[in-house]
């Protein structure tokens, strides 16, 4: 199997979701974003948001563990297929970060990946730069974030 295959290059991938309670909200933002519409319910009613909201990087947090998990789980459905799963190099950078709406407490949030293309990586023999667009949605389908990331890759089995 083709590493596109495995990938499935064009398909929009599916990583779960996640409720952001206040909690968790103030406990993030209390050590990395300590920002008063993000560390207090009364704080935050006196902004524009209106109530407590998360950190963007929150979001991206979650998103990010979300991501993984996936990776864990194409290599385990890859295996049991008698295919040799995927390795999953760092990301070498993030860019178009938008944080379009704001997630509230109590907010489930769906998180979105799509690989775009595979581009071989010269000094790197059998790695590829997986191109990657990744969103994600509140219930009400309302997009929250997107951003455009680059992760090395490589194929376990060695073919393209």
């Amino acid at each position: 199997m083709t590493l596109e295959e495995k990938l499935a290059v064009g398909t929009v991938h599916q990583l779960g979701q996640h409720t952001f309670t206040p909690a968790e909200i103030v406990e993030f933002a209390s050590r990395y974003d300590p920002q008063r519409f993000h560390l207090s319910e009364e704080e935050a009613a006196k902004t524009h948001f209106g109530r407590l909201c998360a950190s963007g990087w929150h979001t991206a947090a979650i998103w990010m563990s979300r991501n993984v998990a996936a990776d864990k789980v194409m290599a385990e459905r890859l295996r049991a297929a008698g295919e040799t799963p995927v390795e999953f190099g760092p990301a070498l950078g993030l860019k178009n970060v938008r944080w379009t709406a704001p997630v509230y407490a109590g907010d489930t949030i769906s998180f979105t990946r799509s690989f775009l293309k595979l581009r071989p990586l010269d000094k790197r023999p059998g790695w590829f730069l997986a191109s990657k667009h990744c969103e994600a949605y509140d219930s009400r389908t309302r997009k929250v974030m997107e951003f455009d990331s680059a992760q090395m890759v490589r194929n376990g089995d060695a073919t393209a």
